[in-house]
């Protein structure tokens, strides 16, 4: 199988070539050339394997210039160092909802799905298609990927990893992660400004030819661990068809039944590896999309119009603070019979105006896909609170988004069928506003929260997090977005 740019089909990549390079050079995404396709049987058979061998059966699908074994070495590494023997657990709160929870890695948020194997894949990578030349992985984050990202390349061989986020829009917990990350091959810079602000200037980085050639002399070439990269949006295919198969596990479905997802998503590429799964053949009835104050993809489903020329929130869900969901280029491709002119255009025009609309035949598609809803500060606050008082399962704010719109899609909809909600996080990465929503303010120190949640609701925090009570600050540099080519640079001296 290979692999084509959404903004330019005459462009074909191996998938060893497409993990490599991550971002096409006229700033399109790479995408499939064709859905693999599973069936009944298919979903039969993964039921009986634990979450590695899932996972390296269905990459296999996708990835025919890497062999099984070499897949499955690289799942059972990955997910090895998990704190439950499934990487993705379901939890379920009542006979009609489970919630997966992506959070048991080492940083305690979905990201480690991904970002766990994605140092194989690439190297893998590397190596099949002969590059001589080291990596550096530049990311912008939101929060949670960047210090997903640096834990899994952390001192990878010929690679390095720079990570860039916005200096006031991620939670105390994220930001010390990501500052006190310890390797002698990564880097973290803050960015005055917004996630859109640094995802912006990575994308402008890596469409340099000058600054490329720059680098190529020196010995260097850029790749990505943002979702940007096949490499990085696959493993997340995964655990939706997983989801599915412990459910038939559980006898809550038969084989066949659809079922729905509710994600809280922001750069929408955590839903997006949900439509693949559905467009591969799992049987998903809806793909439910919750935003949180920044409502840009709400909107979008509700209207057909996608308009970043709006008010930027700060929120308690600081993932999903973004305004340009540079996932939803690949959604539209495929709706869209995969015209790569059409993506131009509106991508162009996302630059130029902020603004694009969709043709009414690509939003009739749409609507038989996806249901989307958003949640503001106060509700996200409140869920989390009516939720443990009803159910004494505590869940983090980005989850909390999710659970909220599920609630206004059954009421909408009068929905029967079972629902997976994604998890994204840990609550301990968001204390502050988990203890907001059971009516306990905190100290308003992201540490000595940490301890007052424990103390509160009884359950304890993950290992990773309760360890950052010792953890010395080596990043705390920030720089103006005009500057992060420079800091890029000097990085690489």
């Amino acid at each position: 199988m290979n692999y084509r740019s959404t903004r330019d089909t005459s462009l074909s990549l191996t998938a060893a070539e497409t993990i490599a390079r991550g971002l096409s050079r006229e700033g399109g995404l790479f995408v499939p050339e064709s859905v693999p396709q599973i069936d009944a049987n298919f979903l039969t058979q993964l039921s009986a394997m634990n979450y590695a061998e899932r996972s390296a059966a269905v990459m296999k699908l996708y990835l025919s210039d890497f062999t099984a074994d070499e897949l499955l070495e690289y799942t059972k590494a990955a997910y090895a160092n998990f704190s439950t023997e499934s990487a993705a657990p379901l939890h379920r709160l009542d006979e009609k909802t489970s919630f997966m929870e992506l959070w048991h890695g080492p940083t305690c948020a979905f990201k480690d799905i991904a970002l766990q194997i994605l140092p194989y894949l690439l190297t893998a990578s590397l190596r099949k298609t002969n590059e001589s030349k080291k990596v550096c992985i530049l990311v912008a984050t939101s929060g949670d990927t960047g210090k997903a990202a640096l834990e899994g390349f952390r001192d990878v061989e010929d690679t390095a990893i720079l990570v860039f986020y916005p200096r006031d829009g991620v939670s105390d917990v994220q930001k010390l992660q990501m500052q006190s990350q310890q390797g002698n091959n990564v880097s973290v810079c803050g960015v005055e400004g917004n996630f859109d602000d640094a995802q912006t200037g990575v994308k402008q980085i890596f469409s340099d030819p000058v600054f490329a050639s720059e680098l190529a002399a020196r010995g260097w070439f850029l790749s990505s661990a943002n979702s940007i990269n096949w490499g990085r949006l696959l493993p997340q295919i995964v655990y939706y068809i997983s989801a599915y198969c412990d459910l038939l596990n559980e006898g809550k479905i038969h084989n066949g039944e659809e079922i729905s997802f509710c994600v809280p998503t922001g750069n929408f590429g955590d839903i997006l590896a949900g439509f693949y799964a559905k467009q591969m053949g799992l049987p998903v009835k809806r793909l439910i999309c919750a935003s949180n104050s920044n409502d840009v993809l709400t909107e979008f489903f509700h209207t057909g119009t996608y308009n970043r020329n709006r008010p930027f929130f700060t929120t308690v869900s600081p993932s999903m603070d973004i305004l340009i969901s540079s996932n939803l280029e690949r959604l539209l491709f495929e709706v869209s019979g995969k015209d790569a002119g059409y993506i131009t255009s509106l991508m162009t025009a996302l630059k130029n105006d902020g603004c694009y609309s969709v043709t009414p035949e690509v939003k009739e598609k749409l609507d038989k896909l996806f249901r989307a809803g958003c949640c503001d500060e106060n509700n996200t606050k409140a869920q989390i609170g009516s939720v443990w008082a009803d159910h004494q399962y505590l869940m983090d704010t980005h989850t909390a988004v999710a659970h909220n719109v599920l609630e206004q899609y059954r009421r909408e909809e009068v929905s029967q069928e079972q629902v997976v909600v994604v998890s994204t996080a840990s609550p301990f990465k968001f204390c502050g506003a988990v203890l907001e929503g059971l009516s306990h303010p905190g100290t308003g120190d992201g540490l000595s929260e940490i301890a007052e949640l424990e103390a509160l609701t009884g359950v304890s925090a993950p290992a990773p997090l309760a360890a950052l009570r010792n953890a010395k600050v080596r990043f705390s540099e920030s720089v103006e977005k005009e500057q992060m080519e420079t800091v890029v640079s000097d990085f690489l001296r």
